[in-house]
């Protein structure tokens, strides 16, 4: 059994994600300082993180911050920031991180722990895999609606993390292949993203609808995906058709980050999802109209509700 200590960690971009997991990792003991927005922030300060998951519900106490150089002195950073924003966040953090930090990228896409080393290079930044259904029901305030499973990429330093994590409640495994992993993630977003923000519905209100051929839609979404992966060289199993159908039956009640970040006026990752396979495609000289037109309507809708917030 590894010994996994007191572990001083920092959440760059405590939102949902990062706000579930930091609590988990605060409430078994270990120093956790949470990095977001000040409306949260000030919640912490005032009453601890409410942290309410479908097995409990607490107020876990721990610090938080609107400034990025809150990673000093953090032993590991969960980088939990919108893939739009990797690079200036990246960039912000970079003075304060302390010599060993590691950075383990918690986000959505492909790319964006390539895009993190990168800009840290004398750092490890470890991607990993997350399966988490959460969102932020108010300020300093978190809602678990189902799994929050973790895969990490091997490093000298995986193993150890893993066991923090799993002593802490966050189920989690070390996959040689976290590249497929990501991809085929990318592929449930890429499902179920644009259709729930357009909507506003939940993952369940989506495939309940039986007068409608949302199946052969998310079917010709993933075909789409499949023939841009195994172009860049990654094969994924046609068995993502099940799952994809799948995944509403583990979450029905949640509704996409790219709903959430819409219904708050806010930016999404659609370019990073649907936007992403679009430009792969067209750069492998793949035709992607299903996911072409999904981007372009969130985009659309993103561009009005952003002005109007």
């Amino acid at each position: 059994m590894l010994e996994t200590g007191r572990t001083n960690i920092a959440v760059m971009g405590a939102g949902a994600v990062g706000c579930y997991y930091g609590g988990m990792l605060a409430r078994a003991g270990h120093e956790v300082v949470l990095i977001g927005r000040p409306a949260h922030v000030q919640a912490i300060h005032a009453q601890g993180l409410l942290l309410q998951t479908q097995a409990f519900t607490e107020r876990v106490a721990l610090a938080a911050s609107t400034e990025p150089s809150a990673v000093q002195g953090a032993q590991w950073v969960l980088f939990c920031v919108k893939s739009t924003d990797t690079e200036s966040a990246a960039r912000a953090m970079a003075p304060h991180l302390r010599p060993g930090a590691i950075v383990l990228s918690l986000q959505n896409g492909v790319d964006n722990a390539e895009r993190l080393q990168s800009l840290l290079p004398r750092h490890l930044v470890l991607p990993a895999v997350v399966y988490v259904a959460a969102e932020m029901a108010g300020p300093g305030h978190v809602l678990h609606r189902g799994r929050g499973e973790l895969v990490l990429a091997p490093s000298p330093a995986s193993a150890q993390i893993a066991a923090t994590l799993q002593a802490a409640g966050i189920p989690t495994q070390i996959s040689d292949d976290v590249a497929r992993a990501l991809w085929s993630k990318l592929v449930l977003n890429c499902g179920y993203n644009p259709l729930s923000a357009l909507t506003q519905l939940s993952y369940g209100e989506i495939v309940q609808s039986p007068d409608l051929p949302v199946a052969q839609v998310m079917d010709d979404i993933v075909r789409e995906c499949l023939a841009v992966a195994r172009a860049s060289g990654v094969d994924l199993p046609e068995s993502l058709y099940d799952s994809v159908r799948q995944l509403a039956a583990s979450m029905p009640t949640q509704t996409s980050s790219t709903a959430q970040d819409l219904a708050r006026g806010r930016r999404s990752e659609i370019d990073h999802l649907n936007g992403y396979i679009v430009r792969r495609g067209a750069a492998l000289g793949l035709d992607t109209p299903v996911n072409r037109l999904l981007h372009t309507l969130v985009r659309l809708l993103e561009k009005r509700v952003v002005q109007n917030g």
